[in-house]
């Protein structure tokens, strides 16, 4: 990573306003095919406009943004909590998703660029759009029948389900039924279509689920999935997947600081 790519990412990291106000910005970079730092500027660009997400595994929030973060603050400030300058983080969250959904049009395209890299992050930040006509989850649904490279297509599942957590769509809840079901799809799929649709559902998790997810689970795929921006931002210093699996399917299951014997040995 070069130094203006180690700034991107710190000024997305460090300060909220900052972030949302280079976040339109941002995005022509990583959609200039000719420039140097379009992977940067696409890995970090959606960061803002999910506020509190490193280190999230829960089935709560893991996932999840809010259409409107404000909705229940009395005092201006919200849910998201308070920018290190001390001003409500939700308002610019939702600057920085507003500008993500202007320019949906042309992050879309990206999901078919040549580079695997880009077409995970390209996944990524299209997922928080605001996306009431169904724009963003039938071209992550479009793609994923033609991809044949099985991290991007476990990156498009992710992406799916946080769109459509945001604004429900029944059908894609089967779909993730089927996509875990389905014996022929690579295990990271079919690991993420687990997880994608534990979130869309209050429904127990079926025994089958279960399976699929203790038999693929493996830590050889935990470090694959890492990947996935998801997953990446939810290891908290451990793979994610393997958080994602522990906080979902077994949440009395203290995290291994929290063990007391975890470092007896």
């Amino acid at each position: 990573m070069t130094g203006n790519d180690h700034r991107c990412g710190a000024l997305c990291a460090n300060d909220s306003r900052a972030a949302a106000l280079a976040v339109p910005f941002l995005i022509p970079i990583a959609t200039d095919a000719h420039h140097s730092h379009r992977a940067a500027a696409l890995d970090v660009l959606s960061g803002p406009a999910r506020a509190r997400h490193f280190g999230v595994a829960s089935r709560d929030e893991l996932l999840l943004h809010r259409t409107d973060p404000r909705r229940h603050a009395l005092d201006g400030y919200d849910e998201y909590g308070v920018e290190v300058a001390g001003y409500p983080a939700g308002r610019s969250v939702a600057a920085a998703r507003a500008a993500v959904t202007v320019e949906t049009p042309v992050l879309l395209p990206l999901l078919n660029d040549s580079d695997p890299i880009i077409r995970i992050d390209a996944a990524c930040a299209p997922a928080t759009a605001a996306d009431p006509d169904h724009t963003v989850r039938t071209a992550l649904a479009t793609r994923f029948a033609t991809e044949h490279d099985a991290i991007v297509r476990a990156a498009l599942l992710p992406a799916a389900a946080e769109i459509t957590r945001a604004h429900a769509h029944p059908p894609t809840v089967r779909w993730f039924r089927e996509r875990w079901q389905d014996r022929t799809e690579a295990p990271e799929v079919r690991l993420a279509a687990s997880i994608g649709r534990r979130f869309l559902t209050d429904e127990p998790a079926p025994e089958d689920l279960h399976q699929t997810i203790d038999t693929f689970g493996t830590d050889e795929r935990a470090h694959a999935t890492d990947a996935l921006p998801w997953m990446n931002a939810a290891g908290s210093g451990q793979p994610g997947l393997r958080r994602c699996i522990r906080c979902m399917l077994h949440p009395e299951e203290p995290e291994p600081w929290d063990d007391p014997w975890a470092f007896s040995l």
